[in-house]
């Protein structure tokens, strides 16, 4: 399981819970999780569906907030964030890489990439080359950058997303079931490509059915009825 506070530590979260309510019924999709995450590793997130696993990214992402407890990256408490907090927080320190890729379907793959740039009204000629280089170094190059997603296969797809998450350069990617709409050399190669990034200084966590995915791992995270049963690092 992930371990203690030290100076390594980007992620804390202290006696998480997130209740969702269900008629008269309060699902605890996460029940008072307390747990860190090393800089610089792979953690894989790991449990049956509903255990909690992408509710638990969804509040390191700052798509959802917790009911109750707290969340530090690094030495910013995301409770504490206003709107516009939350969304430079997203844009500078995260990177999502989700299972059905979320490519815009009408915009080619250089253009998925430069996307999140347009938004934040970047320099594009800078940007342009940054994206080009990304998706060089996953294999997508050429004739490749102007394909649109029907056009690609679904490791083109997730190498693309992989990019995209990346053109900002945030500090951790948080991939949810990676590997989940693609073959399984395919979801290797994208692991190994996750692996790579982790060992190159981001905090990588993947939430994946896959227990496989966890022997490449630094620190395994098993989750059960939104409670931590077990894990090791």
């Amino acid at each position: 399981m992930p371990g203690e506070i030290n100076n390594d530590t980007i992620i804390h979260l202290k006696n998480v819970s997130k209740h969702f309510r269900s008629g008269d019924n309060i699902i605890k999709a996460l029940d008072d999780i307390t747990c860190c995450f090393k800089k610089g590793k792979m953690t894989a997130v790991l449990g049956k569906s509903g255990c909690g696993k992408s509710t638990l990214l969804n509040l390191i992402g700052s798509l959802d907030v917790p009911t109750s407890g707290e969340i530090y990256v690094e030495d910013i408490l995301l409770n504490k964030l206003n709107e516009k907090q939350i969304v430079a927080y997203r844009r500078n320190t995260i990177g999502f890489v989700f299972q059905f890729f979320n490519l815009i379907p009408s915009l080619t793959a250089l253009e998925n990439v430069l996307l999140p740039l347009e938004l934040i009204k970047t320099k594009m000629d800078e940007g342009k080359k940054s994206a080009i280089e990304l998706l060089d170094r996953f294999g997508i190059s050429g004739k490749l950058l102007k394909q649109r997603p029907n056009k690609l296969s679904g490791g083109e797809q997730q190498r693309i997303a992989i990019a995209r998450a990346l053109i900002n350069n945030p500090d951790i990617i948080l991939a949810d079931e990676p590997t989940g709409n693609i073959d399984s050399n395919t979801g290797k190669e994208i692991i190994g490509i996750l692996r790579k990034l982790a060992d190159e200084g981001k905090k990588v966590i993947v939430v994946t059915h896959d227990t496989s995915i966890s022997e490449i791992c630094d620190e395994i995270l098993n989750l059960k009825d939104g409670r931590i049963v077990n894990g090791k690092n």
